[in-house]
C-alpha cells in the first residue's frame, strides 16, 4: 500500500484512448467496497464517457477545469443526504479508493471538487453538474473524478515527505 501511495500523483494530461471497460467495473466495484458510517453505503455514482458531456464538465469550476474534457472517463461522486450525516465522508472515502484502484490498474486520476465551489457559469459547481446530468435533489454533488491513461509520469513521492513532527501521541 505504501508503495501504491508513493506513485500516485494527480493526473491532468490523459493520453487519447479510453479506458476499458473491465477497469471502469473494478473501481467501481472498489468504490461500494469502500468502508461507511453503520454501513449505510450512501454513495451513488454517474460514469461519463460522452466526449460532449466531458466537454460540458468541464465548466463545472471556477476557473474551468481544462483537463477534465481531455479524460476518457469521468466519475461523478454523490451522496444521498437523507440516508447519512456521514456522506461527506463516506463519499471521500470512496473517492479515495478509486483513485488508489485507478493507480493499481495503471490509470491516473484527479479529483475535482465540487462541493461548495463555483462554476464558471454564475452558479454554484453542484448545481450546475445537478442541471447538466439530472440528479434528484436527495443526492449531493461531492466531487468528480477524471480518470485515464496519463499522457506522462510525475516522479513519485518520497518518505522524506512523511513528516514526523505531525504526529503527536496520547496528547498533542
Amino acid at each position: 500500500m505504501l508503495d501504491l501511495l508513493l506513485k500516485r500523483r494527480s493526473c491532468r494530461e490523459f493520453e487519447d484512448r479510453p479506458v476499458e471497460p473491465q477497469k471502469t467495473q473494478k473501481i467501481l466495484q472498489a468504490a461500494q467496497l469502500a468502508p461507511s458510517g453503520k454501513n449505510t453505503r450512501p454513495w451513488e455514482f454517474i460514469v461519463i464517457e460522452n466526449k460532449e458531456t466531458l466537454q460540458k464538465l468541464g465548466n463545472c469550476r471556477a476557473p474551468s477545469q481544462p483537463f477534465l474534457p481531455k479524460a476518457p472517463l469521468a466519475i461523478v461522486v454523490l451522496g444521498d443526504t437523507a440516508k447519512a450525516d456521514t456522506w461527506v465522508e463516506d463519499a471521500s472515502i470512496a473517492s479515495v479508493i478509486m483513485q488508489l484502484e485507478a493507480q493499481s490498474l495503471g490509470l491516473g486520476s484527479c479529483w475535482v471538487q465540487i462541493r461548495l465551489r463555483q462554476s464558471n457559469q454564475g452558479m454554484s459547481s453542484e448545481d450546475y453538474v445537478r442541471k447538466l446530468l439530472g440528479i434528484p435533489e436527495h443526492l449531493a454533488v461531492l466531487d468528480i473524478l477524471a480518470v485515464g491513461y496519463p499522457a506522462k509520469s510525475l516522479p513519485a513521492h518520497t518518505m522524506e515527505e512523511v513528516t514526523p513532527e505531525k504526529i503527536h501521541r496520547e496528547t498533542y
